[in-house]
């Protein structure tokens, strides 16, 4: 469960995940990864509970350990090129418009389990202003939960980890969050159960303003 919940929360930068953060793509991921699960001959709901916040080929590496790697990027790549072109059922996740017009003078990234192209195609699809500064999979060579897309991001935007504030839904995302050692706000109903150090239900449930000395103040709504 998340600790209790301050009414503000304090920091220098902002790192966003996308998928569940941002936006809701959950019904292209389970579209595609259910036509998976049956090629496989998988469970797809047991699929399904592993694959948000990794990257493709890492999920493939966790659900089939003995297959050689090449082929889960093989896999991935067609994997990518589905969700890519399958954007039906992609929204904003209730408040990201607000509270992406809100952090647009603040310093802030996109920390992404999706490439390039599949970013800006949901981002687009949402509706969503495209972060200047973003880690996508073609930047990292591990997926969260490693931590090294968080910790890219916050490199790039001159900040020290402590920093900087993580907003993620997933399990892998939160514990990327962790390892990098930064404070994580959980949005969504995934992220309550994986121990955030705060947690909303959307992004209307957060108000963000510059404070006085440069920082970034979040405050938590009830």
């Amino acid at each position: 469960m998340a600790a209790t919940t301050p009414a503000t929360l304090t920091a220098r930068a902002l790192l966003l995940d996308m998928d569940g953060t941002l936006v809701n793509s959950d019904a292209v991921v389970e579209r595609c990864w259910r036509r998976w699960a049956d090629r496989q001959g998988l469970d797809a709901d047991a699929v399904l509970k592993v694959v948000h916040g990794r990257q493709g080929y890492a999920t493939m590496a966790v659900l089939l350990p003995e297959r050689p790697m090449e082929e889960n990027h093989a896999d991935n790549r067609l994997m990518l090129a589905e969700e890519t072109a399958d954007l039906d059922g992609v929204v904003p996740v209730p408040g990201a418009p607000a509270f992406m017009a809100a952090i647009a003078e603040l310093p802030h990234a996109l920390v992404t389990s999706a490439d390039e192209a599949l970013a800006q195609a949901r981002m687009g699809a949402a509706g969503l202003r495209m972060p200047e500064l973003r880690v996508t999979a073609e930047q990292v060579g591990a997926s969260k939960p490693d931590p090294e897309g968080f910790l890219k991001g916050a490199a790039e935007l001159g900040f020290a980890p402590a920093d900087c504030l993580v907003f993620e839904d997933s399990e892998a995302g939160i514990a990327a969050g962790r390892a990098a050692g930064m404070r994580v706000v959980g949005v969504g109903p995934r992220a309550a159960a994986f121990g955030p150090d705060v947690h909303v239900e959307d992004l209307t449930r957060i108000r963000i303003e510059p404070a006085a000395d440069g920082s970034i103040a979040l405050t938590i709504l009830p």
